[in-house]
């Protein structure tokens, strides 16, 4: 295994169907199930091994593996966790997402949490009030906050008012697409008319249908690859919010509780936790305060 490469031109001449017929073993899903427990904090219950078989066949393919334990051990190898890794993570995790989702969330952002952030505590005045978008899979949450924040500054009742977002996730392909900031038009749809107008420039050619948002959006983000499984997420100042949205759901429920309670010791007092609608803090010792749907609170 030690010599293998991981991009290899695939012969052709072996039909699609000798890897589709491939089957993973239990031996073989306890394996990588284990690791991406324990590694991504994804749930892989047995019921998952379906699923999982059929995700990861286009990698047996792209390296013309021929069973799921030749797999295992090539992932495994010091090569592989360098090289084929991220093509396994980018393949088990979730990437859904679209722009203003669940809206009324950055209804109370623009109306309620930001107006008191700068009246109380002065965020974005004397330094640049941070938001994470946690698990920002390709970038729209993270861009919808952009333009939110924006549209506050035109109004922000104190003057100087300025902000900075962390977008994050373990996949580096949707990052990379985040950096880009390039959509398809179909993909804009939810975001009203007049911000289209005011953050996104159409591509020349509009054969391609394609729009990019403006350089001063763009550099307000910061794209960064971050596991909720590591010990320390790396920021050097408390954040005044956190998104964190339809993520924690594939985790357990001891996972979530600890990863609520890291989000409260990464925010400064006053700071807000947003969450998905299908999640909940219900029957955890936690000790943030509930504000509004999905929304809480740090407050001391």
């Amino acid at each position: 295994m030690k010599n293998r490469k991981v991009e290899i031109q695939i012969d052709k001449s072996i039909p699609v169907s000798f890897y589709s017929n491939c089957v993973l073993t239990d031996k073989d899903f306890a394996r990588l199930s284990e690791f991406i427990e324990t590694n991504l904090g994804v749930k892989m219950p047995p019921t998952k091994k379906q699923l999982l078989e059929s995700r990861l066949q286009k990698r047996l393919r792209a390296l013309q593996l021929s069973s799921f334990s030749e797999y295992c051990d090539f992932v495994f190898s010091p090569e592989g966790m360098n090289d084929e890794l991220v093509h396994m993570i980018d393949l088990v995790t979730t990437h859904k997402t679209e722009f203003f989702r669940e809206a009324e969330q950055f209804d109370f952002l623009l109306k309620t949490a930001l107006p008191d952030l700068v009246k109380n505590y002065d965020a974005g005045i004397k330094s640049p009030l941070t938001v994470w978008s946690a698990g920002c899979s390709t970038g729209e949450e993270p861009y919808t906050i952009a333009m939110v924040l924006s549209e506050f500054k035109e109004v922000c009742p104190k003057k100087g008012f300025d902000f900075l977002i962390i977008a994050s996730d373990i996949s580096q392909r949707v990052l990379e697409i985040g950096r880009r900031g390039i959509y398809e038009d179909e993909k804009i749809a939810p975001i009203p008319l007049e911000y289209r107008k005011k953050y996104l420039l159409k591509s020349k050619d509009r054969s391609r249908g394609l729009v990019r948002f403006i350089p001063e959006l763009r550099e307000k983000i910061r794209f960064r690859v971050i596991n909720f499984m590591d010990t320390d997420f790396c920021f050097r100042e408390p954040l005044n919010i956190i998104f964190c949205r339809n993520v924690v759901i594939y985790f357990d429920k001891p996972t979530q509780e600890r990863l609520f309670m890291r989000f409260y010791n990464c925010l400064q007092d006053g700071g807000f936790l947003f969450i998905g609608h299908s999640e909940t803090m219900s029957n955890m010792n936690l000790p943030y305060i509930r504000v509004s749907n999905s929304v809480y609170r740090k407050v001391r």
